[in-house]
């Protein structure tokens, strides 16, 4: 049977890119500099760009106080990185103190329900889900990865998906909410819930499941294109790779490339584990679903099941394992220092931290606290030295 010829353009856009190289996508917030609310301001922000030639590293996304940095695609996670905060630089730097970014999940104490974009996309999104899409307020750290060849990216896609809680407990940066701690140490995960399409993504048995998919999508109207497929991990034919969005957005640059470093070699670890003969297992969704709970409630201070045998380990435990499963591979890509610092994040990551900086200093203090980090270029050891430091005090 002739392939669907949407199905062919899918194939070929996996085919053609590049494998392994890594890009990362981060989602910022824009603070009033007194009061270190929220400010409204992105499409003003990026208008400042566009008068001077405009810069593709800097988008603009759902909410009025949110932009985007880009960075494009790189050999390794140093060089992603380091493109990162040349663009946290140079957007600090055309801000002029008027408005101050930072970085995390959630703003911590802001009001739950916010300014949006206009456009015709996210006047579709509006209309489509009311005061809901006002609560989409969230930020994320999205790493993409291509593998090259569209039958590893799919054995790599369906593998992944069972891997999206332990990047989701490592990366969680998102524990206060409105002025409140949730409890948890993602709050992100649940307002993301709100809208459809959220979460463990579906497994696709093939490119042309996937393609059916996006058409039914179309005639249906519940999503136009394949960028409303919002799932935890997507692939993405536009750019041929395969993009993790679980991770919360990370305080600090360092922060970023532990979470980058870890999701990139863990999708070279399944690349070679494939080229290798390897058939992955397909666990159940509903159970990946539940260590994805735990990922949000507890961050990396929890423990997760075994998706086969439902046996419970510490989460740190599992992460360490992972960890040191991926050294090799680290080395080979380049950023074994980088996976040095996902290391350390499983010691204390930004959920963690930002709990200690609210006991000490409260919760209205940590959006400013946020933003004093933005270009922070201490590692993540000095920096989990530092809190221990003076909780010592």
């Amino acid at each position: 049977m002739r392939e669907d010829p949407g199905t062919e353009s899918i194939r070929a856009a996996f085919d053609e890119a590049l494998p392994l190289t890594v890009g990362l996508e981060e989602e910022l917030m824009l603070l009033d500099p007194e009061t270190h609310s929220l400010a409204p301001v992105a499409r003003e922000v990026l208008g400042d760009f566009e008068a001077g030639g405009g810069d593709p590293a800097f988008k603009l996304e759902l909410p009025a106080s949110q932009l985007e940095i880009v960075t494009q695609p790189h050999q390794s996670v140093p060089d992603a990185v380091a493109a990162l905060r040349r663009g946290r630089e140079r957007l600090t730097e055309a801000l002029e103190g008027r408005v101050r970014p930072a970085a995390a999940g959630v703003h911590p104490s802001a009001p739950g329900v916010g300014d949006l974009n206009s456009g015709a996309r996210y006047d579709r999104t509006a209309a489509e889900f009311g005061s809901l899409a006002g609560r989409q307020l969230v930020s994320s750290l999205q790493v993409h990865v291509p593998c090259g060849g569209a039958e590893r990216t799919l054995a790599v896609y369906n593998a992944l998906r069972a891997h999206l809680p332990e990047v989701a407990a490592l990366a969680a940066n998102a524990p206060f909410y409105e002025g409140a701690d949730t409890g948890l140490a993602s709050v992100r995960p649940k307002l993301c819930e709100l809208l459809p399409r959220q979460g463990v993504p579906p497994p696709l048995e093939s490119w042309e499941e996937y393609a059916a998919a996006l058409r039914w999508g179309r005639r249906s109207g519940a999503f136009t294109d394949q960028a409303s497929w919002w799932w935890e991990l997507r692939p993405h034919p536009t750019f041929g790779t395969l993009e993790l969005r679980v991770p919360d957005a990370q305080t600090t640059t360092a922060e970023a490339a532990g979470v980058a470093a870890f999701a990139h070699c863990l999708v070279a670890s399944l690349c070679d584990r494939f080229d290798a003969g390897e058939r992955f297992a397909d666990p159940p969704g509903w159970r990946i679903a539940e260590n994805r709970w735990r990922a949000a409630r507890d961050g990396v201070e929890g423990e997760m099941a075994d998706l086969v045998t439902g046996d419970l380990s510490p989460t740190r435990s599992r992460l360490g394992k992972l960890a040191d499963e991926l050294g090799d591979v680290a080395a080979r890509l380049g950023c074994a220092d980088e996976l040095g610092a996902a290391r350390r994040m499983i010691d204390q990551n930004g959920a963690i931290r930002q709990r200690k900086f609210a006991e000490r200093s409260g919760i209205g203090a940590l959006p400013g606290w946020l933003a004093e980090r933005w270009l922070d270029q201490a590692s993540v050891e000095a920096a989990s030295v530092r809190t221990r430091n003076a909780d010592d005090m």
